[in-house]
């Protein structure tokens, strides 16, 4: 459960200029599934989102949030049951060619014919978009170079090892040259070395390409990297998003967790009225609540806490400070660390 009782910035939903060019943007996007009880699932709730040209946006979300959901009406293998979107200038729906027309896309799941070879991989991608002999020739060569593939595109992609497959698929999204390159889990499976490698590609599609890149991903560390903003998503809301320094920044200086159990009413009420507390969000759990507090001095408030906390009748049985980061913003707003399956 939870139960966000007390945040001292209400600015914390972070809109995007009005004067950058937007490349993505969905209007009161919802989506509805038939429940299997006879009650409608609601997959997506009104999403507004808006993502700039020569921007790279990270959706977070734990599982079942909405986020494949939201990429698949924007990929135009879904349709939206209201709401609007467009990709690219074309609406996902009535110009669904022209949006496909337009977009890279690379999947959670890797997809590639292992008995072809790479540069068939390719070259077959190429055919289907209708690019000639040349322009795929030439296309693959500069493809190849950027994710470091030239020596081995005569192998069977099933010599490839994972990060070697990661990087044809980014290739392969890119050998139409998209406007905005849909990413979703772009590194997951991958060991370090090889994930470092995929955030250089991204950024230079970004920074000498101009590209627009929409990912999603379970790693914080790789939106924190990444991304120039971040939203978050949860129940099928847009529920936060921002540049992810702004967002760490709003929590507070430190942020101090108290975990233990007893009543709450009192304690929200006093610590609400702290001036130094900027966010407060409660977690509950099998019987045990953990309170996560922003403050401006986590050290220096730590025992003026846990004894406001006696006073009013919670018992602290695990305290601790640290400096807060998206985990943390990921946590209080939808109070799931990022790869719980809950």
């Amino acid at each position: 459960m939870v139960m966000p009782f007390a945040i001292n910035h209400p600015d914390l939903m972070v809109v995007p200029s009005n004067a950058t060019p937007q490349t993505v943007i969905t209007e009161g996007l919802e989506k509805t599934y038939p429940g299997s009880n006879g009650s409608p699932v609601e997959a997506l709730r009104g999403v507004d989102l808006r993502v700039g040209r020569g921007e790279i946006y990270a959706l977070l979300g734990p599982n079942g949030a909405g986020k494949t959901t939201l990429i698949s009406i924007l990929t135009t293998l879904l349709l939206p049951t209201r709401g609007r979107a467009t990709v690219a200038g074309f609406d996902v729906v009535t110009a669904a060619a022209e949006v496909r027309r337009h977009i890279g896309v690379t999947f959670q799941e890797i997809v590639l014919d292992v008995d072809l070879t790479g540069r068939q991989v390719l070259d077959f991608h190429g055919r289907l978009y209708g690019l000639d002999r040349k322009s795929r020739k030439d296309r693959i060569a500069e493809l190849a170079a950027l994710v470091e593939l030239s020596d081995v595109l005569g192998r069977k992609v099933s010599t490839y090892s994972g990060g070697m497959k990661r990087r044809l698929e980014l290739a392969r999204g890119l050998m139409t040259a998209p406007a905005v390159l849909f990413l979703d889990e772009p590194t997951q499976g991958l060991d370090p070395q090889n994930r470092v490698k995929i955030w250089k590609y991204i950024r230079q599609l970004r920074d000498d390409h101009g590209m627009t890149l929409l990912l999603t991903t379970h790693y914080m560390e790789e939106a924190e990297a990444l991304a120039d903003r971040v939203g978050i998503i949860d129940h099928g809301r847009l529920v936060v998003e921002g540049r992810p320094a702004d967002l760490v920044r709003r929590l507070g200086s430190d942020v101090v967790t108290l975990a233990g159990t007893g009543t709450l009413s009192a304690l929200e009420k006093h610590l609400s009225e702290l001036k130094y507390v900027s966010q407060v969000t409660l977690h509950t759990q099998e019987g045990e609540h953990r309170l996560q507090i922003g403050v401006d001095d986590g050290e220096r408030r730590l025992a003026e806490l846990v004894g406001l906390s006696a006073a009013n009748s919670f018992h602290v049985q695990q305290a601790s400070v640290h400096r807060p980061s998206l985990a943390d913003v990921f946590l209080a707003f939808t109070g799931y660390e990022l790869r719980d399956n809950s």
